[in-house]
């Protein structure tokens, strides 16, 4: 089925955010081609007139000029925080491209969170904004449960991007997300990234909204040995999984001489340095605390 696209004027396409992780939110588009059967961002279909289900439609942000992008400098703008920045239609639109061109020189530090390779188009363009990185969603390296998953490129042309980018002086991240208890395999993934990566960041899989039940549905239908696991984890809301792997996980970086902490990315290390690997699991309980935290 087509995707259907409209271009919509807005006003402006950076936002103030409550995120932990920048101080701004980016998206140059609303919806996705990528069609992730597990999309967080389907939230963002209420704030649309759209009647298609999500993933069917993308509405392609045209703001004009980015007015006074000098006041971002030194600011961490999160582009990607609920669409990918480089999903298909940016080779035709190129709304990425123009708002890099914009902030180019104003001295905003940028994150860009993608599942695509078509980002190499604008290495040269994100190696001029001081301390860029770039993350690339990497929860498995089964291409066949990539497929059924998700719309974006392949988990190979992921890592071939992101081995570029590290060769090029960029920071790069390896976002293992979401994590499917007992079907992502987080060491083997670390293992694979460990080498071209500065970061990686582990979140686990949050089934909420409409698709829970395809998620649920997929998991009895095609590995039904996990069902009592999910029915623990999702309906019963067990924690027992995620605190197993946290140690786990924590046992594994030792032995691999990995740095392993919780939830704070923030830690600077020589650019050579092995990368930290970072637990962010229930990050939205990370988010409401810092959010309480700036209240008070």
């Amino acid at each position: 089925m087509d995707t259907i696209v409209k271009v919509i004027p807005v006003k402006d396409v950076i936002t103030k955010s409550n995120l932990p992780v920048c101080d701004f939110s980016v998206n140059p588009y609303t919806g996705c081609e990528h069609s992730c059967k597990y999309c967080y961002a389907c939230f963002m279909k209420r704030f649309t007139s759209h009647s298609e289900e999500w993933g069917s439609f993308v509405d392609v942000k045209d703001w004009g000029e980015i007015k006074t992008p000098e006041k971002y400098r030194g600011k961490e703008l999160f582009i990607g925080s609920v669409t990918d920045p480089y999903q298909p239609l940016e080779e035709k639109f190129g709304r990425t491209r123009t708002l890099l061109e914009q902030l180019q020189g104003s001295g905003a530090i940028l994150s860009i969170a993608t599942k695509s390779d078509l980002i190499l188009r604008d290495l040269d363009l994100i190696k001029t904004f001081p301390n860029a990185r770039v993350s690339w969603s990497i929860n498995t390296l089964d291409e066949d449960f990539k497929n059924v998953m998700d719309n974006a490129v392949s988990i190979e042309r992921r890592l071939a991007a992101m081995k570029a980018f590290h060769d090029a002086g960029v920071r790069t991240t390896c976002f293992i997300s979401p994590i499917f208890p007992g079907i992502t395999d987080c060491k083997a993934i670390i293992r694979r990234a460990k080498n071209q990566c500065n970061l990686v960041w582990l979140e686990n899989l949050n089934l909420r909204g409409n698709y829970k039940p395809v998620i649920l549905k997929y998991i009895a239908e095609k590995h039904p040995d996990l069902v009592p696991l999910y029915d623990d984890i999702y309906r019963r809301n067990s924690r027992a999984y995620w605190s197993a792997l946290n140690e786990e996980l924590a046992a594994f970086c030792k032995e691999e001489g990995l740095e392993y902490i919780r939830d704070d990315d923030s830690m600077r290390r020589p650019f050579d340095a092995p990368p930290i690997v970072v637990n962010y699991f229930f990050h939205e309980e990370v988010k409401k605390s810092a959010k309480q935290k700036t209240v008070e």
